[in-house]
């Protein structure tokens, strides 16, 4: 039977397991008329369905039919992939015992991994690594489950996954790392866990942004204290500016005065010539610009 028209029977298979109504469902696949893996215009299989909605019965009653545990959408996505974003662990679990691909990556590379890490469901987490998972999978943009962890501030499974061996230097295909996404983010418990796992703090993304500096342009306090105790780079970067310019350009005062108060010197010039006070004051922050001038009279005062 054809895998690609919908027949009423196929849409009667789909509801029954979009809804978890397992007598339904197996009324319908009793009848003879449906194929078990039946199709939709999506690619969406009973087996995805039932499994994205946490129906373990309907899961189990598919599975015992014969349907595909690796049959996927057409993104590629998968029963276990939606099942370990979801977190349903039983389902996840009869998956596997079923030989679903642990790895089966949609066409954007994400694994059940990563959904699994970006939805921060550490059981499945742990499940799916049990089973061999890729802890190194990357995404088309080169990202790592680490990474998505980190980004979405998910503390206690990064701590895990670099227990399990993760990488806290691997990068992004632009080279921005787990560091430099959390830095952004303002995810400073994660910031102080991938430091401590030996992250490198001064790690450029290819603008030549640092993870202080990506704290300095949003102006995260508490990340960029955490990242302060680390002796990161205070002079010029490779995008020719430095962290103080980055805060000063964009009004974050209390980060300026963290910066001063750390010793870089109020006056530091970019690539271009300008001082912090200078771009605050194109900025339209002048009262920033008034502090830095300030503050560089006093420790000059003190210096005398």
């Amino acid at each position: 039977m054809s895998l690609k028209k919908e027949t009423p029977s196929d849409q009667q298979m789909h509801i029954a397991a979009l809804q978890g109504n397992l007598e339904l469902l197996l009324r319908v696949l009793d009848s003879g008329r449906v194929h078990v893996d039946c199709k939709d215009k999506e690619g969406t299989t009973p087996l995805i369905l039932a499994a994205a909605n946490n129906h373990l019965n309907c899961v189990q009653a598919l599975l015992e039919q014969g349907a595909d545990p690796n049959a996927r959408r057409l993104t590629g996505t998968c029963a276990l992939f939606f099942a370990s974003q979801g977190g349903f662990l039983d389902v996840v679990k009869i998956l596997l015992k079923h030989d679903a691909n642990v790895d089966l990556a949609s066409f954007d590379g994400g694994t059940p991994l990563f959904v699994a890490c970006q939805c921060n469901h550490q059981d499945v987490v742990e499940e799916l690594l049990a089973r061999g998972a890729d802890i190194h999978a990357q995404m088309i943009d080169g990202a790592t489950p680490l990474f998505i962890t980190a980004q979405n501030g998910h503390t206690e499974l990064l701590k895990f996954l670099l227990s399990k061996g993760a990488d806290p230097n691997f990068a992004r295909k632009d080279l921005a790392s787990p560091l430099w996404i959390a830095a952004q983010m303002g995810h400073t418990q994660v910031v102080a866990e991938l430091l401590k796992a030996g992250a490198d703090v001064d790690a450029v993304r290819e603008d030549g942004a640092t993870p202080l500096f990506k704290a300095c342009h949003k102006g995260h306090l508490d990340t960029i204290t955490e990242i302060l105790k680390h002796k990161p780079n205070l002079g010029i970067l490779k995008n020719g500016e430095t962290v103080l310019h980055a805060a000063a350009l964009f009004g974050h005062s209390k980060a300026v005065r963290l910066l001063l108060q750390s010793g870089i010197p109020a006056d530091i010039k970019n690539k271009e010539g300008q001082t912090p006070a200078e771009l605050a004051i194109e900025a339209g922050y002048d009262y920033i610009a008034t502090y830095i001038n300030s503050f560089q009279l006093e420790t000059d005062a003190k210096s005398n």
